[in-house]
């Protein structure tokens, strides 16, 4: 058969448009650059052991961890030439759960800039402005609703198990740290309450200056010190402030100040 000269022509253009728009595509890809972090929980440097009561915090009280459940959120990476970075754009809040070894490492990003950083921060909890209630509709983050009549939103952190008082029983410890509430006549009842207070911090974690390399995953470990909770800077005594405190703002107050020495990371 006899193919016209226009034809052919045709037909070599068509060739080149088609290997020359894929080697485009191939070129005007993105390059994956991303940030992986990983969680593990410690006490005084050995890895957590739960169901057990065989921790003794500050104040001289015993006391065992059962799970945790907790959000870190709006991290923020700090590049040296002055630009600070927030890699996980719409996903930036995640949730970590001692009974659920997935929720262990957090991918962060997928076009994280190349380049050397000083250093990287995030929030514990949910920042006043995106901890809105009904937002999670899916466990486990469902689970975490801070109800509504004490603020809304969500918890920052459920820390639960049991500690012993001066005469040694056995009572339940649920370290609930969320919104806080200020009461008119300090009864602790609803009806009273007049005002709520932000209870979410940032958290700095230390560490070296770390590197970003274009299409390659950054590696690092976030160790939180379970015992820092209740031990650093303030020390914490469940014999004066209780088990439950979800209404007591003062032990709140005293749990977030100590929370913000509780991590701290090392780079792979």
């Amino acid at each position: 058969m006899i193919r016209s000269k226009s034809g052919y022509m045709f037909l070599v253009f068509f060739i080149v448009l088609f290997t020359f728009t894929g080697c485009r595509d191939e070129e005007d890809k993105p390059v994956e650059t991303s940030l992986k972090l990983s969680f593990r929980h410690t006490v005084d440097g050995a890895d957590l052991i739960a169901d057990e009561m065989i921790y003794t915090n500050a104040a001289g009280n015993e006391y065992e961890i059962t799970e945790m459940m907790y959000f870190i959120s709006d991290l923020k990476l700090y590049h040296q030439d002055g630009r600070v970075i927030s890699p996980a754009e719409w996903d930036d809040i995640h949730y970590i759960d001692t009974n659920m070894p997935e929720t262990f490492e957090w991918i962060v990003g997928n076009q994280v800039p190349e380049g050397n950083y000083d250093s990287l921060t995030f929030t514990f909890g949910i920042s006043a402005e995106k901890n809105q209630s009904f937002m999670f509709v899916n466990p486990p983050e469902v689970n975490m609703a801070w109800p509504e009549m004490l603020g809304g939103g969500y918890h920052y952190l459920m820390m639960n198990g049991w500690w012993k008082d001066l005469q040694g029983v056995r009572m339940p410890m649920n370290f609930h740290l969320g919104i806080g509430q200020i009461y008119e006549n300090n009864t602790g009842d609803v009806d009273d309450i007049i005002g709520f207070i932000h209870n979410a911090f940032t958290i700095n974690p230390g560490g070296s200056l770390f590197t970003i390399e274009k299409g390659k995953t950054k590696t690092a470990e976030l160790k939180m010190d379970v015992s820092s909770w209740f031990d650093t800077p303030e020390v914490f005594d469940f014999n004066y402030y209780g088990g439950a405190i979800m209404q007591n703002q003062e032990a709140m107050h005293t749990g977030c100040l100590n929370g913000r020495d509780v991590f701290s990371i090392s780079w792979n």
